[in-house]
């Protein structure tokens, strides 16, 4: 029998399951950009020197806290997988990516998609690329066998991609939900339309 894991620095320990929740609201809140420890830790009723302790260094804690949104991004995913209607798909995402209380886990997506595009090494490494192809597969897994395999049905799902995710940086910047909702629902249609 193993032991149970303690309540310190063990990967599964639930202390450090605590911190990390308290620590992922706190950058919800707050994002990641600046982040100090020293704040985060007094925030989350903590120490800089637990942090470190439980997560080796800072950028193993930001590392931690973005797959910690991506668990909350893939869940979402997991929803998805049944079906397929790529238009129809697209119209469940950006319900759930336009929802308000969405807001700030997709303002910390977008903030480690950015790092991740300029290069910074680190946690920030390859998030963009493995968000891009969560999602793609989750389209693919919509799309009927037949089409899901094609040059035309990648481009398909490339697309509808490009536009959720233009629309969602637009939505973030100026809160103009009517506006961007009819954009996206135009190229639904047109997607409705070709299959």
């Amino acid at each position: 029998m193993s032991a149970a894991p303690s309540d310190t620095g063990e990967p599964g320990s639930a202390r450090k399951r605590e911190l990390l929740e308290a620590a992922y609201r706190y950058v919800l809140s707050n994002g990641l950009a600046g982040m100090s420890l020293r704040p985060l830790a007094k925030a989350i009723g903590s120490s800089p020197r637990v942090l470190l302790f439980l997560f080796g260094s800072k950028e193993g804690l930001i590392r931690a806290l973005l797959a910690r949104a991506r668990e909350d991004e893939l869940g979402y995913l997991e929803a998805l997988r049944d079906g397929h209607e790529l238009a129809a798909t697209g119209r469940e995402i950006w319900s759930w990516l336009a929802a308000p209380s969405h807001r700030a886990l997709l303002a910390l997506w977008v903030e480690g998609y950015a790092r991740s595009l300029v290069g910074e090494p680190g946690p920030w490494a390859d998030f963009g690329r493995d968000t891009v192809r969560d999602w793609l597969e989750l389209l693919a897994a919509r799309q009927p066998a037949a089409r899901r395999d094609t040059k035309a049905g990648e481009d398909e799902r490339t697309l509808l991609l490009a536009v959720l995710r233009g629309a969602l940086l637009d939505l973030l910047a100026t809160g103009d939900t009517g506006r961007v909702t009819r954009a996206v629902e135009r190229q639904l249609n047109d997607l409705d339309r070709q299959g």
